[in-house]
């Protein structure tokens, strides 16, 4: 690959870095077709134009500069940031995967050793993390649809590898997630080709304890989804509800208080059948989820997914009930205590919720009726000197904080001046 020398630029390659900037996409294409411009020239920091794209999250550019052949992996910058740090620091899952499609290396690292995921972590963008730990390129899928040695046969047919693909990316680990993708392709709801696809993601979770470098997690939860995709076979052989029957199994709650306890159970079941029992990942999951009380946070779910994807617990979204699918909105328009992210979570949910939606309701109201009390009683016994003084010292805060938010445009305009100062201080 073709790079110039650091800060030697021609007036068009100059341009180029202020119409990404701008996000003009119809003028990066002219001046990318300009015998001048390389696509991989660098400015005096060593950045690419890639890195500028994804640094300032310009999606749309990204792609064309991979079209004009950007290298993905260009490490020529100060400090050693690569295009997929980039994307990770600006939060742009978008540009994330786009640049973990194009072969961007996951592990590469700066000068101070950080990869593109601890970068992203760095600076809280969690879901770039997510997409970069549970990245699996469909190359490496791939070479599982063409015969290897003796065999005769592709041990995946090639039809299946695009839905199972789809399947091994999620970040959702939910059960009802992965058996309602199952159930929507057409593909896949068979016992045949569901036993094709286990077979395959166990020897993808063998290949990965046994290599060299050992990747655990990718280990565990490829054994994980084999271990949904076999109770799917299960159900689809033996009941006449098929996968709808297995959902409500999943989703039944228990009795006294509603809790999923079959799928607590299933959930712990998969995490005991992984074979490598010297697997640190598999010890740190069971001295974490086994003294827990079936009932009881943390639930093996969270457990699972904290491990696998890195997603943190205490990041501020709420999940569905239902799915387990992030940033869900609706709540059961009775009790207001369970959420969905649609109105068919919320009817294959039903059939238990209506149990136990009047007790929640009650125990809502309840709260807020105590919520309330207390608040009152907490304002009768402020003194009113007391409220003065607190009025003065916020009044003078205000003061100083509008003070600083005058200042604050300046700050901006400086940091968005030069991408590479900002990295510095992440850097730091």
């Amino acid at each position: 690959m073709a790079y110039s020398k650091k800060g030697e630029m021609t007036d068009e390659e100059k341009e180029l870095l202020n119409v990404i900037s701008e996000g003009n996409v119809q003028e990066a294409s002219r001046l990318l077709g300009c015998k001048s411009v390389n696509v991989n020239c660098l400015d005096e920091h060593g950045m690419t134009p890639l890195m500028h794209a994804a640094y300032k999250g310009k999606a749309d550019i990204c792609s064309l500069l991979l079209q004009h052949g950007a290298d993905v992996n260009c490490n020529e910058h100060e400090h050693g940031y690569t295009a997929l740090m980039f994307a990770g620091l600006s939060g742009n899952k978008e540009i994330t995967l786009m640049m973990l499609e194009a072969g961007a290396d996951t592990d590469a690292v700066n000068s101070v050793g950080r990869t593109a995921a601890q970068m992203a972590a760095f600076v809280g963008q969690h879901d770039c993390v997510t997409i970069i730990n549970n990245f699996f390129s469909r190359d490496k899928l791939d070479y599982y649809t063409k015969p290897q040695g003796l065999d005769k046969e592709p041990k995946l047919p090639t039809k299946l590898a695009g839905p199972l693909h789809k399947i091994m990316m999620t970040t959702n680990l939910h059960p009802v997630k992965i058996v309602m993708k199952v159930k929507e392709n057409l593909l896949l709801a068979d016992v045949e080709s569901l036993e094709k696809c286990y077979r395959v993601l166990e020897l993808i979770c063998e290949k990965s304890m046994k290599q060299k470098e050992m990747n655990e997690v990718l280990a565990v939860k490829m054994h994980y989804i084999s271990c949904v995709l076999q109770k799917c076979i299960a159900f689809l052989k033996e009941r006449e509800d098929k996968l709808d029957g297995l959902i409500k199994s999943l989703l039944k709650g228990r009795d006294p208080d509603g809790f999923m306890a079959y799928q607590e159970k299933f959930i712990r079941e998969c995490i005991k059948k992984f074979p490598y029992c010297d697997a640190t990942l598999l010890q740190q999951l069971v001295r974490t989820i086994a003294p827990v009380e079936i009932g009881s946070d943390p639930t093996a779910l969270s457990v699972l997914t904290q491990a696998i994807t890195g997603q943190v617990g205490f990041i501020d979204a709420e999940f569905c009930t239902t799915c387990g699918e992030k940033g869900a909105d609706k709540r059961c328009s009775s009790c207001k205590a369970v959420i969905y992210c649609g109105q068919s979570c919320q009817k294959q949910h039903w059939f238990t919720h209506k149990k136990f939606c009047k007790q929640l309701k009650e125990q809502i109201e309840k709260q807020e009726k105590e919520g309330a009390k207390l608040k009152e009683k907490e304002e009768k016994h402020i003194p009113k000197k007391e409220e003065v003084s607190v009025c003065g010292t916020v009044t003078q805060e205000s003061t100083e904080t509008s003070k600083t938010e005058e200042k604050v445009p300046e700050v901006q305009e400086e940091k968005n001046s030069v991408a590479s100062e900002s990295v510095q201080t992440c850097e730091e």
